[in-house]
């Protein structure tokens, strides 16, 4: 059985690694460590500049999701309001669908085939 009070590591080995592994070893060999500076024998540690991310730009599909998301909260707060109001549900219906086509327009919105029917 294993005991690792009783197996000592290496003297002079760094971060558990002994000496004779970073020999010659480098960013080259791939030996670099969590904060970007590679691994070297001695003190010295060589430091490495991070590099900006690229910028994603967002996809189109996501964009168009979250527009869609926030017509619809709209609507539903238009629908609440005219329910509380006493509208009939046919009046209800004929102003939510207008004007959840005001907003998609406003918006830049295309609807799928099928999502809404156009009045």
């Amino acid at each position: 059985m294993y005991d690792e009070a009783r197996v000592p590591s290496p003297k002079g080995a760094q971060n558990g690694v002994p000496p004779c592994a970073l020999q010659g070893a480098g960013p080259e060999a791939g030996l670099v460590t969590g904060d970007g500076s590679s691994l070297t024998t001695g003190g010295d540690r060589q430091e490495t500049k991070a590099e900006p991310a690229p910028v994603k730009k967002p996809h189109r599909e996501i964009l168009d999701h979250d527009r869609k998301r926030r017509v619809e909260l709209k609507c539903m707060e238009l629908q609440e309001m005219m329910e509380e109001q006493g509208y009939t549900e046919e009046e209800i219906e004929q102003k939510v669908n207008t004007f959840r086509q005001m907003l998609m327009d406003k918006e830049g919105v295309i609807p799928r085939e099928g999502s809404h029917p156009q009045p």
